[in-house]
């Protein structure tokens, strides 16, 4: 018991001591200011903020994110088509495509997916 609560001390010692060596050692003090600057995706924080941004290029996104959601939710029909009824399974399948495909028509209506230069 004695041995092991020794043991255990001096381990812990020795990790203190390497941990604390680690530290000391891994100290930089070279100060860059694109390492002190908070953003890491290529703007310049010290410039204005307000910078023109494509409308367009949103809007092609977010449509984007819309419609891989629906697929996402389009995948497990096909483990739900083995257990359902088929003239059920149908139905609700083809509704929601219609959905899908009125939302894309209405986008379309809407000039949303031209994109203007």
């Amino acid at each position: 018991m004695l041995i092991t609560a020794i043991i255990g001390l001096i381990l812990i010692t020795i990790t203190t001591v390497v941990m604390m060596i680690a530290t000391i050692i891994s100290k930089k003090t070279f100060m860059d200011r694109e390492k002190s600057s908070p953003f890491e995706c290529g703007f310049d924080p010290k410039s204005s903020a307000r910078l023109p941004f494509s409308l367009q290029f949103f809007l092609i996104a977010v449509i984007f994110l819309i419609f891989d959601v629906e697929i996402t939710l389009l995948i497990p029909m096909i483990y739900v088509m083995k257990i359902s009824n088929m003239l059920s399974f149908f139905s609700i399948i083809s509704f929601f495509l219609i959905i899908l495909l009125v939302g894309l028509y209405h986008e379309w209506n809407q000039g949303a997916l031209t994109w203007a230069t």
